[in-house]
């Protein structure tokens, strides 16, 4: 499929709108912790527990992409690290929940991020080894985007995925390739993680199947453009992350620059609109997920930025 380039977003501003974001959520890291009421909650922890999962995997792939400079680096390598030693114990944390639940998925998915980084927790992995030889394992019912997220996190431990990826991501909205002007904000967030999954977060562009890549390209500007109108800046920052798993980017700098302005002063990203304001915890409840999501986008679009120009990754 032949795709006229668009017109891309100065490197700078791609690099300022990460060093923002990151600066903000290194200032608020104490809100990540889990109290002692949390960790009580049982079923309810998951919730808790979701916002530390997506600090790990986010520092985790801008520490990948190797674009952010020493200074960046290291305070995304200092997040992680807060997040496994001291938001989770060293990974107790995970290994309690997977006690309490042995058939949630959710200590998996949230421990392979460390264990890419060589974090191990013994313990864990032993609780974590045994549902999944039952059958349960395999027939436990979630969404297809969510089914490929544990395939892709066993996959990232080394471990036999439980089930078949073609199969999963054809189950997918994407994978069906329907109407594309029936994008609403849950089916946006559905094709955005189906993305995520099935490159692993942007490091293997060429795992995303051609038909899919050929369609989302086709569409993207128009999606993005739409959200953008909205304002809802969590999301278009998700699609702006899926622009960079493309292997022919589609969106426009124009984008970008809009993206940016939005941004307030302290680095912190609105969900939608402008940052709310009220209680510092209550704000960070609100936009901490679309903060991580600039710190993001920014690693993934100034790294295909500089292998565009020829500069290179860690420039």
């Amino acid at each position: 499929m032949t795709v006229t380039a668009p017109a891309p977003a100065p490197p700078a501003l791609l690099h300022s709108v990460g060093d923002r974001a990151l600066t903000w959520l290194d200032a608020n890291r104490d809100h990540f912790r889990l109290t002692e009421r949390d960790l009580a909650r049982g079923d309810a922890l998951v919730e808790r527990l979701k916002p530390i999962g997506e600090l790990a995997i986010n520092m985790r792939m801008l520490f990948r992409e190797g674009v952010a400079g020493s200074r960046q680096r290291e305070r995304a390598g200092s997040l992680l690290d807060f997040a496994w030693r001291e938001l989770l114990d060293g990974g107790n944390v995970l290994a309690r929940h997977q006690h309490n639940e042995p058939f949630s998925p959710v200590a998996l998915e949230m421990y392979a991020v460390f264990h890419e980084l060589d974090y191990r927790h013994p313990g864990l992995e032993a609780a974590l080894a045994t549902p999944r030889t039952t059958a349960t394992w395999r027939a436990l019912e979630m969404q297809p985007n969510r089914r490929l997220g544990v395939l892709n996190a066993e996959r990232r431990m080394g471990l036999t995925p439980s089930g078949d990826f073609a199969e999963a991501a054809a189950a997918t909205w994407l994978g069906q390739r329907p109407e594309p002007w029936t994008v609403h904000l849950h089916i946006a967030y559905d094709i955005t993680h189906t993305v995520f999954h099935l490159t692993n977060w942007g490091e293997n562009p060429g795992r995303l199947p051609e038909p899919l890549a050929d369609y989302i390209e086709l569409y993207l500007p128009a999606w993005a453009a739409d959200w953008a109108e909205l304002e809802h800046w969590d999301l278009l920052g998700e699609l702006l992350i899926v622009d960079a798993c493309l292997p022919h980017p589609t969106l426009d700098g124009q984008l970008w620059e809009r993206y940016a302005a939005a941004q307030s002063a302290t680095g912190a990203m609105p969900l939608c609109g402008r940052l709310p304001e009220g209680d510092p915890s209550d704000v960070f409840d609100i936009v901490h997920h679309p903060t991580l999501v600039a710190a993001f986008a920014s690693a993934m679009a100034t790294s295909r930025s500089l292998s565009a120009d020829g500069t290179g990754a860690g420039a």
